[in-house]
């Protein structure tokens, strides 16, 4: 269970620029996170994009409405369910998050001023369809390799 969120200034993503990452954002995290790509993993990932006015971000103390379009801001925030999160699995993820978002701007490289937060939600914090979920319970579904949920057992002290 991951929600990943795009939170860019009005009008910086077109919906072609929102429908492409929609995919690769999920996939971004996914693959480190089961340890390869699996379709029905994806049921359990949401991208939302947010949408700024110019005047409601700022980057070094200057609006966005008064800083022009110099400005290519976004911050993306990453939820994800405890697990395997080592530092380079995490290092992973947000590489291949500003490296799809900047695929689907068509940009050769990331803009230093995407910011990329990586939180995960501890065990026994994460609800839906009127229970708290476990990793641990998704461990089994199949979606996982063998190594990634040994990986997340020992990670969990499980």
């Amino acid at each position: 269970m991951t929600v990943i969120t795009v939170n860019a200034p009005q009008g910086r993503l077109s919906l072609e620029q929102r429908r492409t990452p929609a995919e690769t954002l999920t996939d971004a995290v996914l693959v480190p996170e089961v340890g390869r790509f699996a379709q029905a993993a994806r049921v359990g990932f949401q991208v939302h994009f947010a949408e700024r006015a110019p005047d409601m971000m700022a980057i070094g103390g200057r609006l966005l409405a008064d800083a022009g379009q110099e400005l290519d801001v976004m911050v993306i925030d990453v939820a994800a369910m405890d697990g395997d999160w080592r530092r380079e699995v995490r290092a992973e993820v947000i590489e291949r998050i500003l490296a799809a978002l900047a695929q689907a701007c068509g940009l050769p490289e990331p803009s230093p001023t995407w910011w990329v937060n990586f939180r995960v939600i501890d065990e026994g914090s994460w609800g839906s369809g009127g229970t708290v979920l476990s990793i641990l319970s998704l461990l089994e579904s199949g979606v996982f390799t063998e190594e990634k949920a040994k990986a997340i057992r020992a990670a969990m002290g499980a």
